[in-house]
């Protein structure tokens, strides 16, 4: 038997004035989904913990099977295991991203772009690696990753800062919690000069003049310590793999034992290579037994408030990563288990993350005379939701229920 959790990040939302008061998944063409729904399970699922903030390393860390409130440490240091970083035992591990800050009058300051236009890899990495020649020291040191998202290592103590997702604060004010670096003399020298460095960047000045956001300064947040994870092969007798263009995503399926497939071409977004992370799928299930796929499209969608992007993101996700991967499975003749899900809910009017149970299908191949009969959406989902059973409380209780097994 094969098992596959495939992820839409961000996939739920609102309905929408302009979609007739339905919500994008309703809206968008998603022919797969709603047939594998109808011939299956459809539930809720609560993916974050109360009191958890309700990001995508809590989430997605939750659909892995893992309880948050015994694992979660910080999205932080799951992002700095992707890209290889050990970090010490005295040692913090920051997510460090590119943004678009305006300083404006009377010292305000407001977050225009907390990606710096969706900044390419090869751009960011020559900015990093002038922080880290230029701003590091014993205590402070800049690691690359990928795009705008990369990682401070801070060795040693540091001041409490309830440091918050510059995502949230799109085209907002964010001065009040700019100034909370500025409380430790340290941490404000640190931060004016790497703004010094990033704006005075010959690369900057180049998107400036090309009229693109430049990644003017560094946001801090997500900090933590690296976690103690027991791997699903030991919790669960799982040999599988993580298929995503995600470092967070990367990190945790490191954190859980599972391989980690690098598929050329993937972005994080709409341009991804859907067609290779499909293709990636059908060759892990091969000599595996499981395997988690993640798209990242709908989510960055949803934080720019991009309807048509997300529509598009949703319609991909249906057309070219589960329908390719269901088929590829039957024309195997192999008998799988399958949910279909997301992470948490992105809604393009509040542009951020909201804390709702979310839906999920699960198709098992040897049943499909057993359907429920319902398309997949928010609405269905929170229908079957009501009924007795319909709402699974943690993400344990839904690879539970993936793999047949009793608590």
């Amino acid at each position: 038997m094969k098992y596959l959790i495939l992820v839409g990040d961000g996939m739920g939302d609102l309905p929408l004035p302009e979609l007739e008061n339905s919500t994008p998944l309703e809206a968008a063409q998603t022919p797969t989904l709603d047939s594998l729904c109808r011939r299956g399970e459809l539930f809720l699922t609560r993916t974050i913990p109360e009191g958890y903030p309700p990001g995508s390393d809590v989430a997605n860390l939750s659909l892995l099977g893992y309880k948050p409130e015994e694992y979660y440490t910080g999205r932080a240091p799951l992002e700095a295991a992707s890209i290889g970083i050990k970090l010490a035992g005295d040692e913090t591990a920051f997510r460090c991203n590119l943004v678009t800050l305006n300083r404006e009058e009377e010292n305000k300051v407001r977050m225009i772009d907390y990606s710096a236009g969706h900044i390419s890899s090869d751009e960011s990495h020559q900015l990093i690696e002038a922080l880290e020649r230029e701003c590091s020291t014993d205590r402070f040191h800049f690691n690359a990753g990928i795009s705008y998202r990369h990682i401070l290592v801070v060795k040693g103590d540091y001041p409490a800062m309830d440091t918050v997702p510059p995502h949230d604060y799109i085209e907002k004010d964010i001065t009040a919690p700019w100034l909370r670096y500025m409380t430790d003399p340290e941490w404000k020298e640190l931060l004016d000069k790497t703004c010094t460095v990033l704006e005075n960047h010959p690369l900057n000045q180049k998107r400036i003049a090309e009229g693109k956001n430049p990644a003017n300064s560094i946001w801090l947040w997500g900090e933590g310590k690296l976690p103690a994870m027991p791997s699903l092969h030991d919790r669960f007798g799982l040999q599988g793999s993580l298929i995503s263009a995600v470092d967070l995503l990367k990190g945790l399926g490191i954190s859980a034992g599972l391989e980690i497939i690098n598929v050329p071409g993937a972005t994080g977004y709409i341009d991804t290579n859907y067609n290779g992370k499909a293709d990636a799928a059908l060759d892990c299930l091969k000599t595996q037994d499981f395997v988690f796929v993640h798209v990242e499209g709908p989510d960055e969608a949803g934080h720019q408030g991009l309807l048509q992007d997300k529509l598009q993101a949703i319609e991909d996700f249906d057309k070219k990563i589960v329908a390719p991967i269901v088929q590829g499975l039957r024309d195997r003749g192999e008998e799988f288990r399958m949910v279909a899900t997301m992470d948490h809910y992105t809604p393009l009017s509040l542009r951020t993350h909201i804390d709702k149970p979310v839906p999920a299908l699960l198709y098992d191949s040897r049943e499909e005379e057993k359907g429920c009969g319902l398309t997949f959406s928010e609405k269905t989902g929170d229908k079957a939701g009501q009924e007795e059973g319909g709402t699974l409380p943690n993400g344990e209780a839904l690879m539970l229920k993936l793999l047949q097994r009793t608590p």
